[in-house]
C-alpha cells in the first residue's frame, strides 16, 4: 500500500520541464529554442512552464526591444495580439502570485533569458527577456532562467523598439506559440 501512495504522489508531482519551444512570426519568424535552469530557479521556471502549459503566451507581443541589450515578452494580461490592450502591453502579469527573487551567480550573457519585474526584486511575475549581448550590470539583480539554445538568428531578428523604453511601434512580433519540452 505504502508503495502505491509513493506511486501516486510522483504522478501527481509536476514533472520539472527542460525547456521551451517558442514559434515567433513578424519581423522576426521561425523557433527559439531555451533550456530552462531549474536548478538556478526553480519558482520562476515552474512559473513559465505552467503559464506556457496553459497556453497563456501563445499569441503575446515582444512589446520592449532595445537594439544592442534585450527583447521582452510575456505580458500574459494586456500583451496578446488579439484582445490586449497594447497602450498597456509591459504593465500586465498573470492571475498567479509574484514570484520571490532567485538571484545567482549565472551572468546575463548574449543569449541568457530573465524574468522581468518592477523595482521591488520580489514581483517577477509571467514577463521575461531574452539578452543580445551581456549586460553586466543585470548581475546578481534579476533572475536568470534560461538559456537560448537554438534560435538566436531569430532571436537576432525581432522587430527592434523605439528611444530608451525600446516600446515597439506598430505591428510588433509575437510568440505564436510556447511550448514546454522534456
Amino acid at each position: 500500500m505504502r508503495k502505491l501512495a509513493i506511486a501516486f504522489s510522483l504522478l501527481a508531482s509536476p514533472a520539472l520541464a527542460t525547456g521551451l519551444q517558442i514559434e515567433v512570426a513578424g519581423e522576426a519568424n521561425g523557433t527559439i529554442t531555451i533550456d530552462l535552469l531549474e536548478d538556478v530557479a526553480p519558482g520562476h521556471v515552474e512559473r513559465i512552464t505552467t503559464l506556457a502549459e496553459q497556453g497563456a503566451y501563445d499569441g503575446v507581443v515582444f512589446h520592449r526591444v532595445i537594439e544592442g541589450f534585450m527583447a521582452q515578452t510575456g505580458d500574459v494580461e494586456f500583451g496578446k495580439l488579439e484582445g490586449g490592450d497594447m497602450s498597456r502591453a509591459g504593465m500586465g502579469a498573470s492571475d498567479l502570485p509574484d514570484l520571490e527573487a532567485e538571484f545567482s551567480d549565472e551572468p546575463f550573457e548574449r543569449g541568457v533569458v530573465g524574468m522581468a519585474r518592477s523595482q521591488n526584486p520580489d514581483s517577477g511575475n509571467s514577463q521575461f527577456f531574452i539578452m543580445f549581448a551581456p549586460a553586466t550590470h543585470l548581475n546578481g539583480q534579476y533572475t536568470v532562467v534560461g538559456r537560448v539554445t537554438e534560435g538566436m538568428e531569430v532571436v537576432d531578428a525581432i522587430k527592434r523598439g523605439r528611444g530608451q523604453n525600446g516600446a515597439v511601434i506598430g505591428q510588433p512580433d509575437v510568440m505564436t506559440s510556447v511550448t514546454v519540452t522534456d
